[in-house]
């Protein structure tokens, strides 16, 4: 939702002094000075509520309360910093501005568990803005008077209570085997006047709930990923040193651009597995053919990541493998040797990982190169093979500044644009250009489980 604008104006007031809201988040950045806006209510910059996770005191990370009542604000902010951009949080706000006990009036909750808020709660009968009859905003805070300061991420399952202050259990649970918090799909609760619950399973802003509260997509495009709080799917790390120059997008799927001069870079996934069988997809969008120093797509131990920030070839290591777009060939331990065609852009490439049988296989848009069979088994044909035991990530690496790239772990797009016909997948996790072979599955928590 980095650029997108969800608003709803109620025709009526409810209660603004109780209420809760609950909502799913996935950051899709390493660090956020902007101070994404998760949801906010008001017209002015001088009334409004809102909450938000960014960096406004230079700690990134941390989530943001404001009630701000003629250009008064009051403000309360996490102890802890949320900095994870691979799995879901889960966000509940209890307000209740009735109670005596200033710290009654605003509890927030991240997975179950109580947050310790420093700062200024809202006085005792306050009025916030939430279930006012002014524009309410989910992503952004543009109904705030601001210059739109929206969500870098994902968001599911947004829940919002009319006249209730309640606990997080309402909306999950603590898996009694896993100790995990989960999403409880379809929770229990009595809405109230302006409630609501949106993006339930996927990009829908039609009102799930016994209302029809249905907001309006008002600015950018919302886009259905398959990732979601039940089941998450790998994208790439951006907190790694590798790519602190590089702007990458479409939850850390794409890379867009990269400042600085040209010099190997690798970029890295943040899922791994020691055992299974996986797919995925990188698309080539823009390169360099002219020189050797291009693209490298592959795999690497990730014990033997390179993190530094210019040089990085992770098919150098001794448990690093990829395939070279220039050449076709393929290298490990810093040494090539023949494998397969050459790629460039537009082409597709698809990386097979049987990790059961220590096997790796390319497809270049659906031919698997060297003659290989992804379903050989231990007779591996066509395969390069890898050394076992290792726990094992998915890797990128190219040299030139302006080269692009988008992945596919099963998301369903290449840097927010659907693919343009999904191929077979057996396991039913994911959704990709080119069909699944047998027995493989998607890089995600669901996959890794199988």
């Amino acid at each position: 939702m980095s650029t997108t604008d969800l608003t709803r104006t109620p025709s009526s007031g409810g209660n603004r002094k109780i209420w809760t809201f609950s909502a799913w988040l996935k950051r899709a950045v390493k660090s956020d000075t902007n101070n994404s806006r998760i949801f906010s209510a008001g017209a002015a910059q001088t009334d409004y509520t809102a909450w938000f996770m960014g960096a406004v005191d230079g700690t990134d990370g941390r989530l943001f309360f404001q009630n701000r009542v003629s250009n008064s604000t009051t403000e309360l902010a996490s102890s802890r910093q949320f900095r994870d951009v691979n799995g879901w949080y889960h966000l509940v706000i209890a307000c209740d501005t009735t109670q005596a006990t200033d710290s009654n009036r605003v509890k927030i909750y991240v997975n179950g568990v109580q947050e310790t808020l420093t700062g200024a709660y809202p006085a005792q009968n306050v009025d916030t803005f939430v279930n006012h009859t002014t524009e309410h905003n989910i992503g952004s805070a543009d109904g705030a008077g601001y210059t739109p300061r929206y969500w870098a991420g994902s968001m599911s399952h947004v829940h919002l209570v009319d006249g209730s202050a309640l606990a997080p259990t309402v909306f999950g649970f603590t898996d009694s085997t896993t100790g995990e918090w989960k999403i409880k799909a379809s929770p229990s609760y009595t809405v109230g006047t302006n409630g609501f619950f949106i993006l339930k399973d996927g990009n829908s802003v039609t009102d799930q709930s016994t209302n029809t509260n249905n907001f309006t997509v008002s600015g950018g495009t919302l886009t259905k990923t398959e990732d979601n709080p039940s089941n998450v799917f790998c994208t790439i790390n951006p907190l790694l040193l590798s790519i602190s120059n590089m702007t990458i997008q479409s939850g850390n799927t794409a890379k867009r651009t990269q400042s600085g001069s040209n010099a190997w870079r690798s970029e890295y996934g943040t899922l791994g597995a020691s055992s299974g069988k996986f797919y995925y997809e990188f698309k080539i969008e823009q390169i360099n053919n002219s020189d050797p120093n291009n693209f490298w797509i592959g795999i690497v131990d990730a014990d033997q990541m390179v993190n530094t920030s210019n040089n990085e070839r992770f098919y150098q290591q001794s448990r690093g493998y990829g395939y070279h777009a220039q050449s076709g060939s393929q290298g490990n331990n810093n040494s090539t040797s023949s494998y397969g065609a050459t790629y460039t852009a537009g082409d597709i490439i698809g990386v097979a990982l049987d990790l059961d049988n220590s096997k790796l296989y390319f497809h270049k848009n659906g031919t698997y190169q060297n003659s290989g069979v992804p379903t050989s088994g231990s007779t591996g044909t066509g395969a390069i093979n890898i050394s076992s035991g290792y726990t094992y990530l998915p890797a990128i690496a190219q040299y030139y500044s302006d080269e692009k790239w988008s992945a596919n772990f099963g998301n369903g797009d290449f840097n927010a644009a659907g693919i343009s016909s999904a191929g077979t997948n057996a396991s039913g996790h994911g959704i990709f250009e080119y069909d699944v072979p047998t027995g493989y599955t998607a890089l995600c928590t669901k996959g890794l489980n199988l």
